[in-house]
Parts: structure tokens; C-alpha cells; sequence
């Protein structure tokens, strides 16, 4: 019996990467509505008559004791350190299946984000570093460098297909580059003293998951009992948590165990047996139909399985959760004079872009970089205000850089640089797309003119 599937248009090769991100695009930009409701609850509440039983809220103990054995933290702590993982997570995979499968897999496309993110990193943190010279807030440098990717995507999607597809692509994966750098600052930067013999164990751990891959154990539950593991072990080493997320997620496969041929054949045969009632007990039919069910899954990668289970997760639960509990700040007018969010804001609203279009443009004269045919520098220009957006990430790391007496002013300095940012941004897309829409119009004018 021949099978033939002519009931969906056929597969193109470019659907491998085109739809995964078109999808993660989609979920940031949702994501991205629902973070900033999260942080506009959480300002509401920490300066409301609640602040204090909120603000409390976060600081209670959860955990476990066994003997000598402690592992009880702040709600916050396991949201930061744990919840947060997850995130990172998400953000490894989706660059893992972008340099493996999508367009950074071509190095000279991959170096305009990759540079952007650099000059993104380096511009904002001399420039912070230059107005706290001598300051207390020295170290908290880190602040400025990541952008957040669900608010930045979610900018760009009140405009829909009026901005190029490109400056999306270019943003999300700027951000990427940026996320993970800033999580690898924090495990060499914000670490504490290194216990060897647990990191030791942590290796030991990530190249159980490495042998096992090697095998051929195709087991998720199996890979997240070692992966939690290696999460305990990074905890108690010294480095912070999350930098778990970052390496398990760059160790998943992007090969797919099941080819489409192959995938065929076996729904052929299963379809092949008669209709009715007897897919029941221990019968080759009833096998065949296990074997299908298998098939079906692994015919998509652990990268594209894991990140469409996890991704929805991560932006409609783990990044509102994080908002409420760390962007809760009492607003006082006097922390605003303070020289620490002064220097957050000039790094994300003045070094963020300056930073970005500069290596951008550096990359792309001295031949390094390709910038897509697309995308503008007047649009790139708007997407580099936008970077400066660096909420989710900023408050991450000023949480362990800064002091209780100081992390408010901070917070306070996060949250008006990003809202900066993100009015500049908005502002300079609306004005470029207004343009782009007129001198379309003009051109249908003209030519039904000569028609």
C-alpha cells in the first residue's frame, strides 16, 4: 500500500529555521506585554500601604534540612538562581539551534549581532565606570550590559510587518549574545569563594550527560534528574546557578534521531493496517502504533522539543515571577540624585546605542560582517535605542552587585533607563515606519499616475 501525503503544502528546508524563530518571536512579544504588567503590579505594591508584607514576601525561607545538610533559601533566591536557570536555558538552546541550523550559522552574518552585543557590552560599562569612578557602586558595572529580549521584541511588534524582518532578527539575536555574556560576567564576576570538589562533581555530572547523549539515551526526564544534579553542584561551588542553563543548553543535540523517510515509512505501516477496533494488548499492531508515537516525537531535535515545551513557560510564568519579585523598588525622588542610577541610565540609554551601531558599523567596513540588504542603518540605528532596554537582565545582576542600601537607587536607575530606551526606540521606529509607509504610497501613486 503507497502512502502519499498530499494533504499539507511540502516541507522546505528553510521551514527548519524560519518557523522556530517566526514561533519565538511570537512568544516574546506576548511575553513581553505580560512582563511589563508584572512590573507595573510590583511597583504598585511596594508603594502601596502592602509594601511591606509584599517586599517581605520574598524573603521567606524555603527548603529543606537534612542533618548537617541545608538547602533552604529565599523565595527570591530560588527564583534568581533557580527559576531563572530555566531562562537561561531557553536562551542557550535558541542560540545553539541559530548557529547550528539558522542564519548564524553563517559566520559573517553571525558577526553583525556578535559585534553589536560586544560594543553593547563594552561602550555601556566605560561609560558607567567613568561617572562612578570613586563611588561606592563600582562594582555593580554589570547592570548595563544585557538587553532584555521580551521587552525589546515586544517594542517592535506594535508595529507588525511595517519594519523589516531583518532588525527582528538582528535584535533577538543581539539580545541572545547578550544574555549569555552577561551570565558568564556573573558567574567569573559576582561568584563567591570556589569550592573545587563540587565543581568537580558538576563536571563530573555534565559529562555523564555528554556519555550519555554519546549512547544514544534519548530519556528528557533522565537529562533533567542530571541537569538538576548539576544545578545543586554549581550552586554550592561558588559560581552562580544559572550558568547550569547556559552550558546544558549549549550541550543539547540539534540532530534529529528519526528522518523524514524514515518517519514516513513508519505511519505507512501503521496506516496500512485495516480500520477498527483492535489497537488493544500485546499485538504487532499495537506495537506498531507505539513505535509511530515515538517516531512522531523524535523526529524533531531535543533543541526544537525542549525549547517549544519549555519557551511558553519561561515567558508566561518564570519572567512575570521574576519581575514580582525583584522590580518591587519604593520610589523616593532623592535616590534619583545619586550618582548610581545616574551612571545606569547614561550606560543604557547613551552607551547601549552608541555601542551597538559603532562595532555594527565597525564590522561591516572592515569586512567582517554582512548587514542584510534590508535593514537599514537609519532602522538599525532605532533597534540599537531599543537594546538599551536591559530590565530582566539589569535587575539579575544588581541584585548581587549592589547592598541592600543601595539596590533601590539602582533598581530605580534600571527602571528609568530601560523606560528611556524604549521611548527613544518607539519613538524613532514610529517615525521611520511613517516614512517607509509615505514613500510606498508615493511610489503606488505614481505608478497608477502612469497607469
Amino acid at each position: 500500500m503507497t502512502v502519499k501525503n498530499n494533504t499539507k503544502l511540502p516541507r522546505e528546508i528553510a521551514d527548519r529555521f524560519t518557523k522556530p524563530v517566526a514561533r519565538f518571536l511570537k512568544i516574546e512579544s506576548a511575553a513581553g506585554g505580560l512582563l511589563l504588567m508584572a512590573v507595573l503590579v510590583a511597583l504598585f505594591l511596594a508603594n502601596s500601604n502592602w509594601a511591606s508584607t509584599f517586599l517581605e514576601f520574598w524573603e521567606t525561607p524555603v527548603g529543606l534540612n537534612f542533618g548537617s545538610l541545608d538547602f533552604t533559601r529565599s523565595l527570591r533566591h530560588w527564583i534568581n538562581d533557580g527559576l531563572m536557570t530555566f531562562f537561561f536555558f531557553v536562551i542557550s538552546l535558541e542560540l545553539k539551534r541559530e548557529l547550528v541550523l539558522g542564519e548564524l550559522r553563517k559566520p559573517k552574518q553571525a558577526a553583525l549581532p556578535l559585534a553589536a552585543a560586544l560594543g553593547g557590552m563594552i561602550v555601556p560599562v566605560a561609560i558607567y565606570l567613568a561617572l562612578i569612578a570613586g563611588q561606592p557602586g563600582a562594582q555593580g558595572w554589570g547592570t548595563v550590559m544585557a538587553t532584555d529580549t521580551a521587552l525589546a521584541i515586544g517594542c517592535l511588534a506594535l508595529f507588525g510587518k511595517r519594519i523589516p524582518t531583518a532588525l527582528r532578527l538582528f535584535l533577538l539575536s543581539l539580545a541572545i549574545f547578550d544574555d549569555v555574556g552577561a551570565i558568564l560576567v556573573v558567574a567569573v564576576f559576582y561568584g563567591e569563594p570556589l569550592n573545587w570538589v563540587v565543581i568537580g562533581l558538576a563536571i563530573l555530572g555534565l559529562g555523564l550527560v555528554a556519555g550519555f547523549a554519546r549512547l544514544g539515551v534519548r530519556s528528557i526526564p533522565m537529562y533533567f534528574l542530571i541537569g538538576g544534579a548539576v544545578w545543586l553542584c554549581i550552586d554550592a561551588s561558588g559560581i552562580h546557578a544559572t550558568i547550569a542553563g547556559v552550558v546544558l543548553g549549549l550541550m543539547t543535540p540539534t540532530q534529529v534521531w528519526v528522518s523524514d523517510t524514515r518517519l514516513r515509512g513508519i505511519l505507512g505501516r501503521v496506516l496500512a493496517y485495516p480500520g477498527g477496533e483492535h489497537w488493544s494488548g500485546d499485538t504487532p499492531d499495537r506495537r506498531d502504533l507505539r513505535e509511530a508515537g515515538r517516531a512522531v516525537s523524535e523526529s524533531l531535535s531535543p533543541v526544537e522539543r525542549l525549547e517549544m515545551t519549555l519557551h511558553p513557560w519561561v515567558g508566561f510564568v518564570v519572567m512575570p515571577v521574576f519581575a514580582l519579585a525583584n522590580a518591587g523598588v519604593a520610589i523616593e525622588l532623592g535616590d534619583f540624585g545619586q550618582k548610581i542610577p545616574i551612571a545606569i541610565v547614561a550606560g543604557l540609554v547613551l552607551g547601549k546605542p552608541l555601542g551597538v551601531l559603532g562595532f555594527s558599523w565597525l564590522a561591516v567596513r572592515s569586512g567582517l560582517a554582512v548587514k542584510p540588504p534590508d535593514l537599514s542603518w537609519p532602522f538599525l540605528t532605532a533597534g540599537a535605542f531599543l537594546a538599551g532596554i536591559g530590565f530582566t537582565m539589569s535587575l539579575f545582576v544588581a541584585s548581587l552587585a549592589f547592598d541592600p542600601t543601595t539596590l533601590g537607587a539602582a533598581k530605580l536607575g534600571i527602571l528609568a533607563g530601560s523606560t528611556i530606551s524604549a521611548t527613544f526606540g518607539l519613538f524613532a521606529l514610529l517615525w521611520l515606519a511613517t516614512l517607509s509607509a509615505g514613500h510606498l504610497a508615493g511610489k503606488q501613486g505614481k505608478c497608477n499616475h502612469g497607469a
